[in-house]
């Protein structure tokens, strides 16, 4: 069987026969739709209908009032209420849930966020911090957007560091009341969905504040409207015209001595009875905050989901229409253009971005996995989630940073007709612009990261068994070699100046993975020891010297997440059944891990890692060798993503740059059959007589 591969593959670029020999693109499609291939097929079929598509051009009002008549769709549909209790006509289903809400992206990104405001945010606020009461209060006109709600976290000056909101609740006993206040300009609510026009009530995050005690952050249900008009105490401001997704009404809302019930605290892990007394299932601050704070990672994972989404729907135009546009006679002159993805070049832009969006899909997949587990309570231990956290921190950053490069590669890839807004990218690339910082800065989220990183390593050196002190030795054996440049010899000594030789000794899969690992072990290993002094120094000198190691901890965070994506990659092949996917996933899979060891080379030359052979010969093998192989099967590859026409919207890649092609290629084969066709002025000197002669 590999030999046919092989055969096929060099067959030659563009190969209708090598694709069909080897991508079964519908046996794929079920591998990428995964577990919830139901949940996400439900919302395809949705997304088919122009009711739920965006509207280039359209004016902010008339955007938000579109998108909130999409939101009442989809209540009517039934497409929002699978994460919720069965008791009040949900699925408790909290994968499908987020696997269903990730396409909506297809369909309108505001659209995408506001549904994620309304029931992924305000709701599951109530149904992981409320407990019975307010599940039974408030939640079901949550769920049938009787009730459009804010998610009011975010502060003017507090956007990451929710622990310092200045927002407050304090506990008046005379009324069985909080008052919520916001005491400064800076503890405004900012950058809040539904707060503009739509919300009706809110869950206010602030300081629970009982007898001069401040027990730290806290959520709670504060009614803000009255149809229009703000009730006593509540104001607010309108955030305006966005970069994107303005569909959404984005706002500001400010408190001053606003009154609730006391049952209004959203009470699951802290609680204030009616005389007054203040207790918590988790005894720490800290760990209660966090706890709090985790429950609503699903933000995260579904950002992760979306941007993957949206990759691979940027990807099939810009493939598509690389495909089909024509550029530049062949050479020798007569006959077709060339097909733009018969350039290198162009392969190289393309090609390893869909390498890359496969990865975010099997990792995604992983991550919606253990969302799951946690969430239906299957795998829910203090361990589990803090997992869960790490996953989401680590690939949030990666797909969304990734996302937003896919985009424009692709929309450069396209030329002019790319900037149009009819191909999607410029507005997909505004909408999605926001999410490396909504939900998590993805700079604070990587450092959230290598925190555990360092809290990992730091575990393994304490009481170490054997396995893990021959480890620790072997590591900073093979650290003083490579500082010596003993092992880049010894590269160019084993290669003996061959690429064949180099490119064999890395190009495997224990190879990659060894190189992708090495490099993150180093990297912490070393901000380990910057830090090990850390715990002595008092504590202004502590905080400047993990200052100074913020750079490195937030590289090797990502250089982790890079890790993931590709072990994640590697995993699903390894349960790839139909030969062809495999051979082609394969060479996919290596495509992504050596243009990630390629973009770090610097670091694996510096390092020792690599000799200078071995660094360039990764760089030939993908030039030489995987491009050409995958060239016939970006197609099929992104045909297994499943978009049908109704879902891309882009006359470039559902048929208008075909039709322009075949009729230039009709126009010019007819002159040349009938012999009408003019005569180059170059060609006049080799006695070519000119056709009306």
């Amino acid at each position: 069987m590999t030999d046919t591969i092989e055969r096929a593959t060099t067959a030659g670029a563009g190969s209708s026969a090598s694709s069909e020999q080897l991508v079964d693109s519908a046996a794929l499609a079920e591998v990428l739709f995964a577990r919830w291939a139901d949940a996400r097929k439900h919302s395809r079929e949705l997304l088919k209908r122009e009711e739920f598509h965006q509207i280039p051009g359209l004016g902010m009002a008339e955007h938000r009032a579109r998108v909130l008549g999409q939101l009442r769709r989809l209540v009517e549909e039934g497409a929002v209420h699978r994460a919720f209790p069965k008791g009040l006509g949900g699925e408790e289903d909290p994968g499908g849930n987020i696997a269903g809400f990730e396409e909506l992206v297809i369909g309108d990104p505001s659209m995408q966020i506001k549904t994620g405001v309304q029931w992924g945010l305000f709701g599951a606020a109530v149904l992981h911090l409320g407990t019975q009461r307010a599940h039974e209060q408030f939640l079901p006109s949550i769920m049938s957007l009787a009730i459009p709600g804010v998610f009011a976290m975010t502060e003017t000056g507090h956007g990451s560091d929710v622990a310092g909101i200045g927002t407050t609740a304090t506990f008046d006993p005379g009324s069985d009341e909080f008052v919520i206040d916001t005491p400064f300009r800076a503890a405004w609510k900012d950058y809040l969905g539904n707060a503009a026009d739509d919300g009706q009530a809110a869950v206010v995050f602030a300081q629970l504040i009982v007898d001069g005690v401040n027990h730290g952050v806290h959520a709670f249900y504060v009614p803000i409207r009255d149809g229009k008009h703000f009730l006593p105490g509540v104001g607010g401001e309108d955030d305006g015209l966005k970069g994107g997704l303005n569909g959404i009404d984005n706002g500001r809302l400010h408190f001053t001595g606003v009154r609730i019930p006391r049952t209004n605290l959203l009470n699951r892990y802290g609680d204030v009875d009616e005389n007054g007394v203040y207790s918590s299932p988790i005894a720490s601050p800290g760990r209660r905050f966090f706890t709090m704070v985790g429950t609503l990672v699903q933000g995260r994972v579904s950002l992760d989901g979306a941007s993957t989404v949206a990759s691979k729907l940027a990807l099939t135009i810009a493939i598509r229409y690389a495909s089909e546009r024509r550029q530049f006679a062949a050479a020798g002159g007569g006959g077709d253009e060339v097909v733009l993805l018969d350039y290198q070049r162009h392969q190289r832009r393309l090609l390893p971005r869909l390498a890359t969006t496969y990865a975010m899909s099997f990792a995604h997949e992983q991550l919606l996995e253990k969302f799951h587990a946690v969430f239906s309570g299957e795998h829910d231990s203090d361990e589990d989630r803090q997992d869960l956290e790490t996953l989401a921190a680590s690939l949030k950053p990666f797909s969304t940073w990734s996302a937003l490069e896919t985009i424009q590669e692709a929309r450069e890839a396209c030329g002019g007709a790319g900037f149009l807004t009819e191909n999607r990218f410029t507005q997909l690339h505004a909408d999605l612009d926001i999410y490396t910082t909504f939900e998590g800065d993805n700079n604070i989220l990587l450092q959230l990261v290598a925190k555990r990183l360092l809290t990992d390593y730091g575990r393994r050196l304490v009481k170490p068994d054997a396995a893990a002190i021959a480890a620790y030795a072997s590591q900073q054996a093979g650290q003083a070699v490579s500082r010596s440049g003993l092992r880049a010899l010894g590269q160019r000594i084993a290669d003996f100046g061959s690429t064949a030789r180099s490119v064999g000794n890395v190009r495997g899969a224990d190879a990659q993975r060894q190189l992708l690992t090495d490099r993150v072990e180093t990297m912490i290993a070393a901000i380990a020891g910057n830090l090990k002094n850390a715990g002595s120094l008092p504590a202004s000198d502590a905080a400047a010297l993990f200052n100074a190691n913020q750079n490195e901890l937030i590289e090797a965070a990502y250089a982790h997440a890079e890790l993931l994506e590709w072990e994640a990659f590697s995993d699903r092949l390894a349960t790839i059944e139909h030969p062809g996917n495999k051979q082609v996933l394969t060479w996919l899979r290596d495509l992504f891990g050596f243009t990630l060891i390629e973009k770090h080379l610097a670091w694996y030359l510096i390092n020792g890692r690599l000799s200078a052979t071995r660094a360039s010969a990764i760089t030939d093998y993908i030039d030489d060798r995987l491009l050409p192989r995958l060239r016939p099967h970006a197609l099929a590859l992104t045909d297994a993503f499943q978009f049908a026409p109704e879902h891309l919207r882009a006359p470039i890649a559902t048929g208008a740059e075909r039709e322009r092609q075949d009729e230039a290629r009709a126009y010019y084969a007819a002159q040349r059959a009938n012999g009408t066709a003019a005569v180059e002025e170059k060609a006049l000197a080799k006695g070519v007589a000119p056709a009306s002669s």
